[in-house]
């Protein structure tokens, strides 16, 4: 993404620029470890909203070629934390030397101020213009503004985390929920929980397995474009899936693919498998290779680069993991992989940093580039996947791949923001799925 910045000649007095944040818990704890503030106090929201006003500058107004001189800030009340912020610059002045006063305004969801502050900068004289990475997911949703919000099965919703979890989905306009459950227990949780299921067709069964069953067959029937589990277990649902007469079956395994954006990371990468197969051998090791390349390509990859991790970069024979990768690499040499390019053994440093390639003298397209991880067996790839999303502050989107519709799978812990990005890449896959069922489930060489 290329943001360009403006010239001090082409500003004027009144131009604006604002951006929405949501700070979260963990957000402020990064902060204090950061600055030394102490955590929730008036200094940590002096540093962070001067921080938030001093980025909207450097990247809007003036934008890229300036430098923030000075940043005064005023505290009106107390920073809310897991709530929507909208932050605002107004040029105010044009000043001798290129310099601009700019008047910063911070106000929550309801409108009230929360800070306001006054900044000076300097603008570039000539136009610069900056690539910036788009690898956080927020992306995902706003390539799903173009699309219809997709009809999705909500498979046993009978808790309130459940029929929260589809009606966010919803309201920000990425499907259209069909709960499949029993119909009074889930009325009793949403009143109880004030939710309002007035937009929502109910399917009724009785049990789980049920609710798994009607799903499946109106996902295989094209009632419904994708699978969003509930509070059912992972195997129930995945059962009715694989059942014949659910016609949802595509001959391939299924695997669960992870889309990962962290904080200091240039780039979002797909992990795979992280919630499904347990010890995967070499043959379903190729599905999930499979699978995933599909998967990177319906979020927008061209031609995923796809490492097979072991512990080590080289074949030892001890070890399978490493002789995964190279008969991996191999088979996609022949074909029985397309789609994508595949290169293992590599360690997961060699896999994602250029350095740590060139300092190991791996020679790999994929050696410091990598779109698809691929992990040795279930514990590993779960480890990756928790250690980033708990401790990196990474945002997360989950979906089981492999059959003729997408399944949305988020974990218990997920909050929000990950069931949302899970929709949205759900929604794109299928999308993706009809219009090129070939790229996304291609058919391979035997």
């Amino acid at each position: 993404m290329k943001i360009e910045g403006k010239t001090f000649e082409a500003l004027r007095v009144g131009d604006a620029a604002q951006a929405e944040r949501n700070l979260q818990p963990k957000d402020m704890r990064a902060w204090a470890a950061m600055s030394g503030a102490a955590a929730g106090g008036d200094q940590q929201a002096v540093v962070v909203v001067a921080a938030l006003f001093s980025s909207l500058a450097a990247t809007a107004l003036p934008g890229p070629g300036s430098l923030v001189t000075s940043c005064l800030v005023q505290i009106r009340r107390a920073l809310p934390v897991g709530a929507p912020l909208t932050l605002r610059l107004t040029l105010r002045e044009k000043r001798q030397g290129n310099v601009v006063a700019l008047d910063g305004q911070c106000v929550d969801s309801a409108g009230a101020c929360i800070a306001t502050a006054t900044l000076e900068a300097t603008a570039p004289v000539a136009p610069v213009a900056v690539e910036v990475a788009d690898h956080r997911l927020d992306s995902l949703l706003a390539r799903c503004a173009a699309l219809k919000p997709m009809r999705t099965g909500v498979v046993h919703p009978c808790s309130v985390a459940a029929i929260a979890g589809a009606l966010e989905a919803r309201e920000a306009g990425l499907i259209e929920p069909v709960l499949f459950g029993p119909q009074a227990e889930i009325a009793k949780l949403a009143e109880g929980a004030k939710l309002d299921l007035s937009k929502c067709t109910i399917v009724s069964t009785a049990d789980s397995e049920e609710s798994a069953a009607k799903a499946a067959a109106a996902a295989g029937a094209g009632d419904v474009q994708a699978l969003m589990k509930g509070s059912l277990h992972t195997d129930v649902l995945l059962h009715a899936v694989m059942q014949k007469e659910a016609r949802l079956r595509t001959g391939r395994l299924l695997s669960h693919c992870a889309a990962i954006s962290i904080p200091t990371y240039a780039r979002s990468v797909v992990l795979t498998d992280v919630a499904l197969n347990i010890a995967p051998d070499t043959d379903q090791k190729k599905d999930i290779c499979q699978n995933a390349i599909g998967f990177a390509r319906a979020l927008g990859v061209e031609t995923p680069k796809v490492a097979v991790l072991a512990a080590v970069e080289t074949v030892r024979t001890k070890m399978p993991a490493t002789l995964d990768g190279a008969i991996l690499a191999k088979m996609a040499d022949r074909r029985q992989i397309v789609g994508g390019i595949v290169d293992g053994p590599l360690d997961l440093d060699a896999a994602v940093d250029a350095d740590a390639a060139r300092i190991k003298h791996i020679v790999s397209p994929v050696a410091g580039a990598a779109d698809v991880l691929i992990a040795p067996n279930i514990e590993a790839g779960n480890m990756i996947y928790k250690d980033l999303a708990f401790m990196a502050d990474a945002q997360t989107a989950g979906l089981v791949v492999g059959a003729r519709v997408p399944v949305i799978l988020t974990s218990r812990a997920d909050g929000p923001a990950a069931r949302r990005f899970s929709a949205a890449a759900a929604v794109l896959y299928a999308d993706a799925l009809a219009r090129e069922p070939d790229t996304i489930l291609p058919e391979t060489a035997e």
